[in-house]
């Protein structure tokens, strides 16, 4: 195959983002693999975390937005008794402190207020913008950063093991969540402070059991053809599995393909995926209270 040639795909693929790279780096490499000629990636992942990216193709990139708040779960590793500049390894040391003799108990009563909905500083070393500049660029040009507080949910976090300083967590959260974050909070929670190790995102909602994709596994299916790796593409359908699916009659898909609201009757209010009578996907909808269907998002698949 050749890899300069770009071909219109439509769908979602798992990556399994290794260490080093950045989301926008593995994208560029994935799509130049799979030949895609439009990408995007539905959530950043820092270069030191390894994971699920899930890469949306074609149409598929017409939800990539909806995907970046869905829901998430991550395993991080967490060093205690060292405080780091960026909140990772990435960072200089800022200070070193004893650990305290820990307990379940101990560890347990820190966890416990970042449980929840909760209010979060995230990292002054981030991607959030100030006045259109990341906060990351004006921490490296030793700017003081003014890093405002938000609200974020954290659903789940629970001890996996202990091993000497060293703590590591699971951890699902909503959107906008920063584990480094959590990993400092962590630390002061005990008194000794604390930085990020280490992070694995294991899923992102509707993918709650991936099978994700590597980069080799990619570069091997490149060399066979464009078949093995159309096989590693899931249909655009899939990023839309956890929501109802609304199934229309002809005279309702000639409606909506107009643009058009389309009055439902015993569909339950919120977001669906809409299919039309010839069975493609036609649209990310959503049903007000009153069962009219608008779309949020149309979709132009190609027929098979």
């Amino acid at each position: 195959m050749n890899r300069r040639t770009f071909r219109d795909i439509h769908g979602i693929l798992l990556l399994d983002k290794p260490l080093g790279l950045s989301s926008n780096q593995a994208l560029q490499t994935a799509r130049r693999l799979v030949g895609a000629a439009k990408g995007g990636h539905t959530g950043s992942l820092d270069p030191l975390a390894s994971g699920l990216l899930p890469l949306c193709f074609g149409e598929a990139t017409k939800i990539a937005g909806w995907l970046l708040g869905s829901r998430k779960a991550y395993e991080a590793e967490v060093r205690l008794g060292v405080t780091t500049t960026t909140a990772d390894l990435e960072g200089d040391v800022v200070e070193t402190k004893a650990v305290p003799e820990l307990d379940d108990a101990t560890v347990e009563a820190a966890l416990a207020p970042l449980r929840g909905h909760i209010v979060q500083i995230p990292p002054a070393y981030s991607a959030i913008k100030q006045d259109g500049v990341p906060l990351y660029v004006r921490a490296r040009r030793g700017e003081a950063v003014d890093v405002p507080a938000r609200e974020v949910d954290v659903y789940r976090l629970e001890v996996l093991g202990r091993e000497g300083d060293t703590v590591r967590l699971l951890v699902e959260c909503g959107s906008g969540t920063y584990v480094r974050s959590l990993a400092v909070d962590f630390g002061a929670n005990l008194g000794c402070g604390a930085h990020l190790t280490g992070l694995r995102r294991t899923w992102v909602e509707p993918f709650m059991a991936p099978a994700m994709i590597t980069l080799d596994q990619l570069r091997e299916a490149a060399e066979t053809g464009p078949d093995p790796l159309d096989a590693c593409v899931l249909p655009v359908e899939a990023g839309l599995s956890h929501i109802p699916r609304v199934e229309l009659d002809p005279a309702q898909s000639r409606v909506l393909g107009f643009g058009q609201p389309v009055p439902l009757t015993g569909v339950a209010a919120g977001r669906c995926g809409v299919w039309g009578a010839d069975g493609r996907l036609m649209a990310l909808g959503e049903v007000g209270e009153s069962g009219i269907l608008k779309v949020l998002r149309g979709f132009n698949l190609p027929t098979e």
